[in-house]
């Protein structure tokens, strides 16, 4: 059996992504919380060793350290043939989702999250531009979605659980889903497998 054990922590959409897809492909793994809030230098030192960088995920694949979450997302598509990886159609589809996202929805959602919170650093100029494009994301997104349940169709792919790991957070950001991504959302929280990030990283 695959030895995988991620290292992660609740406040992070990025690790949320990759245990999401951990959960939902039902691939047995171990966790550990790295507290992304303390000093690099003071994190553990197996981790600091994998992931010199010291940012989470980073997922070990027996032994072998992947660290991004796309690409670790896209590894265990791959890997294990789940999450819309089983073929050629549902890795482009992921990947295409995936890249998407990173420059889009996990761009602007963290950050209008964080000017939700205390506002320090963010002009008002800044906030109304970050807005103009989460608007933009959910028109693309709902294009994406069109009429299927999930980005991947009938059943979640990697694709929704790049998506799920920030617009989980929308309220925190004070944004509003479009109605198509609402259900989604919905869909997603109804899914087997879904728990909190506190719970997907405790301690």
């Amino acid at each position: 059996m695959t030895d995988l054990l991620l290292y992660g922590h609740p406040d992070s959409g990025h690790a949320c992504k990759v245990a999401l897809a951990l959960r939902l492909a039902g691939l047995p793994h171990r966790v550990e919380t790295v507290d992304i809030w303390a000093p690099p230098e003071t994190r553990p030192a197996a981790f600091l060793t994998a992931n010199p960088a010291a940012e989470v995920p980073c997922l070990m694949i027996d032994g072998s350290p992947y660290v991004q979450s796309g690409a670790i997302l896209i590894e265990i598509a791959t890997r294990f043939a789940v999450l819309g990886g089983a073929d050629a159609a549902g890795l482009r589809r992921g990947r295409e989702i995936l890249f998407w996202e990173a420059n889009r929805i996990g761009m602007c959602v963290p950050q209008l999250v964080a000017a939700a919170k205390d506002g320090a650093g963010f002009a008002p100029d800044v906030v109304a531009w970050l807005r103009g494009r989460f608007d933009a994301d959910c028109a693309r997104f709902d294009l994406y979605l069109g009429d299927a349940a999930f980005l991947h169709g009938d059943t979640p792919g990697i694709g929704d659980c790049a998506v799920w790991g920030y617009t989980q957070w929308l309220e925190k950001a004070d944004l509003a889903p479009t109605p198509a991504m609402a259900d989604w959302l919905a869909r997603m929280r109804a899914l087997p497998g879904m728990v909190t990030p506190e719970a997907m990283f405790p301690g």
